[in-house]
């Protein structure tokens, strides 16, 4: 072997062997010297969070019965990230999951698609990342099998969750009220600071109506416990605990029985309409509450049953809650319906007209017809009857002395102004008093979605004028001097629409032409006439009570202003609309009514529409001298308020009192006082009122409330 080469041996043996001492004296740092601070690192506990949801509020009614609640169930659902994980995106898992749950392995694969703008319903709407439920109240054997074998069913959890369970047929009745629930969104996330609690389930918040409104409150505070766990994972023992506290119970004003029968006489009279060859096919609203704001009973037609929200809703479902075509039934038409009053409006043009100086007792002529601008209008059909008071001109709803009463105050009310040409313009003397009755704004309901109605002063005039003369409806375009009738409407709009005319102030006086009003509007307007002038901002909540019982807040309808009128006008008013019933356009309606039991006022509106039938509108109040409540009843596109909109209210007012064969919801027309829970933790009615009869219940899965009954079989929803 030559020097050089052995050189190199040398170094590399040397290499070698320092390797092997640096190797050596590692091993002796890790194992002897730091040993045993390593032995602590890998037997030491690591602390995680766990977040526990509350239970969720029940929403109850007026003698405490529940209108929505809950009951635990078994839930299977499935973890998407889990499933994408799996060989063919989890067809395989999915598929054997639908064989076990008996249900078509291609529906069960639609439940658990990611909603998109490209993927229809049904879909999931949720995060990707919480868990989907597809299956509710299964049998313990199917659950035990899915936990067992999570070897066959990677991702596949079941777990106890409470399921919102439907008391029937009032929550289908009070759909639109009740509201629903979804998925919490990113942007609930970010402005409300909802937490995602990464429950076995969905984390929901109210999305619509009370669920909505009151969703903090019903919702509850999330818990959280503090694992301990070991570097494998495995829990050794909890830390600490937080326990969830539940929603509060949401005491409502609602009572069910009276919600029940005015959703069936609402319904009933759209039907009779519909076989009588009246379309109706916009549907309707009716709205009982007390003068002093509380809201009784708010039906709309159409309605829908709630559980259409389970499991995910359908395209076709969809398209039908919220399609024009089917009816709209999502849309809650006491407090989003804007539709023309009519007669019913006539007590403001006569508090205008007082207000304007015209002598409440004094005289007025009623002749068949009346001409204003080159214009004919006429008093509906009727002849000449001659002079008459203020009280009569009510009780026989003529139009020409409301006619001239509005076309004499125009002409005094600042006639420069008629030009509009600016949003400063000197609001009209009428319509200061419709907008003082709190018309043309919302009422400010405890629900989310509200219509203002419109109430046609200079200053709308000008928008309405400005934002469709030259661009969205745009009536100089499309308008043409010889075509069809909307086109010659649009041509004339389009050159004049910004002035205001004496005809147009005429036809505004009888609830007609830019007029429009909600039914709650009405009925709250109604409430003050018949309480001496108060005006109150309805509440559908009374009060919330916590699981313990205590009542946490009692929710009064706050005062939202006065009527301008003199106490004498008022009472003036309400004496007219009790011979409106005895003598006058509803004394067929009440015809062998019991009125000397319980004295209704009433007033009945029937708004011409054109290319439709009229709208039936009929407001009332009783008993006559203490009034206590107020029904009102509005049917688009069905024909007279006597015909249509009275007898549905004649019915409501039945259900109510119990005068012709019904049993009586509430006896005499007395509110029932809160309900309590007892130390039982079951809500118990007041004292002398019992709960409506009957109802059953369906169920749906939720971080949910506590409460009875349920339905097996459609995937659910998680709380």
């Amino acid at each position: 072997m030559i020097p050089a080469s052995r050189r190199r041996l040398v170094a590399l043996c040397l290499a070698i062997a320092a390797l092997f001492a640096t190797l050596a004296v590692r091993v002796w740092y890790l194992q002897v010297r730091s040993g045993s601070q390593y032995v602590a690192l890998a037997t030491s506990e690591r602390v995680r969070e766990v977040i526990e949801p509350a239970v969720r509020g029940p929403i109850v009614d007026d003698t405490g019965q529940p209108i929505v609640a809950s009951r635990p169930a078994l839930v299977i659902s499935v973890s998407l990230p889990a499933l994408w994980a799996q060989p063919g995106g989890g067809a395989a898992v999915l598929g054997r999951l639908a064989r076990l749950l008996h249900v078509g392995a291609a529906a069960l694969r639609r439940e658990v698609r990611v909603c998109t703008a490209t993927v229809g319903r049904p879909c999931w709407p949720g995060s990707p990342y919480q868990p989907v439920p597809v299956a509710q109240h299964v049998p313990a054997r199917i659950a035990l099998q899915v936990m067992e074998d999570q070897r066959l069913y990677p991702g596949v959890t079941a777990a106890v969750q409470p399921v919102t369970w439907y008391r029937q047929p009032v929550a289908t009745d009070l759909a639109q009220v009740v509201g629903y629930l979804q998925p919490i969104t990113a942007g609930q996330q970010r402005s409300e600071g909802l937490p995602v609690t990464g429950f076995a389930g969905v984390d929901l918040a109210g999305q619509a109506g009370l669920e909505a409104e009151y969703d903090r409150q019903l919702r509850g505070v999330p818990g959280s416990r503090e694992l301990a766990v070991d570097a494998a994972g495995q829990v050794t023992g909890t830390v600490a605990s937080v326990p969830p506290r539940p929603g509060d119970y949401l005491v409502t004003s609602i009572n069910s029985a009276v919600q029940v029968d005015a959703e069936q006489a609402l319904a009933a009279a759209i039907r009779q309409g519909q076989a009588a060859g009246n379309p109706a096919h916009e549907g309707g609203a009716a709205v009982v509450m007390t003068t002093t704001g509380r809201v009784v009973a708010m039906a709309s037609y159409p309605t829908y049953d709630p559980r259409v929200w389970d499991g995910g809703i359908s395209q076709a479902e969809f398209r039908r809650l919220f399609g024009v075509a089917g009816g709209e039934p999502i849309l809650n038409r006491a407090t989003q319906g804007q539709y023309a009053p009519g007669s019913t409006w006539k007590v403001t043009s006569v508090a205008a007209a007082v207000a304007a100086g015209y002598p409440l007792h004094g005289s007025y002529n009623c002749p068949a017809a009346v001409t204003i601008g080159g214009h004919s209008y006429i008093n509906d059909g009727n002849p000449s009857l001659g002079p008459m008071s203020l009280r009569q001109a009510l009780v026989i709803s003529c139009d020409t002395v409301f006619y001239e009463l509005a076309y004499q105050i125009f002409r005094h009310d600042h006639p420069g102004a008629n030009v509009v040409t600016s949003p400063g313009a000197p609001p009209q003397e009428m319509q200061k008093m419709e907008v003082a009755w709190g018309f043309g704004r919302p009422t400010g309901v405890d629900l989310p979605a509200e219509s203002p109605g419109s109430v046609p002063t200079r200053r709308w005039l000008y928008y309405l004028w400005k934002d469709n003369a030259h661009r969205g409806q745009d009536w100089c375009r499309y308008g043409r001097q010889n075509g069809t009738y909307v086109q010659r409407v649009e041509w004339d709009n389009c050159r004049y629409g910004n002035i205001w005319t004496g005809g147009q102030a005429a036809i505004a006086a009888i609830g007609q032409g830019y007029v429009t009003v909600t039914p709650l509007q009405l009925a709250r307007a109604y409430a003050a006439l018949a309480n001496g002038g108060t005006l109150y901002s309805p509440r559908i909540g009374e009060a919330l009570i916590s699981p313990s019982g205590r009542v946490v807040r009692r929710i009064t309808p706050p005062v939202a202003g006065h009527l301008p009128v003199a106490g004498s006008t008022l009472a003036y008013i309400r004496s007219a609309l009790a011979g409106v019933v005895t003598s006058g356009t509803a004394a067929g309606t009440f015809a062998g009514f019991p009125l000397r039991k319980v004295c209704v006022a009433a007033k009945t509106g029937t708004a011409q529409v054109a290319g439709v039938q009229s709208t039936s509108v009929f407001a009332s109040f009783a008993p006559c001298e203490h009034p206590r409540l107020v029904v009102v009843v509005m049917i688009p596109n069905s024909g007279y308020g006597a015909d249509v909109s009275g007898p549905c209210a004649r019915r409501i007012w039945d259900a109510i009192f119990g005068l012709e064969g019904r049993r009586a919801a509430l006896p005499g027309g007395v509110i029932p006082g809160l309900p309590r829970l007892d130390r039982a933790g079951r809500m118990v009615p007041p004292p002398g009122f019992a709960p409506a009869p009957g109802g059953t219940g369906h169920g749906r899965a939720g971080h949910g409330r506590s409460g009875p009954a349920g339905r097996a079989g459609r995937p659910g929803r998680h709380r």
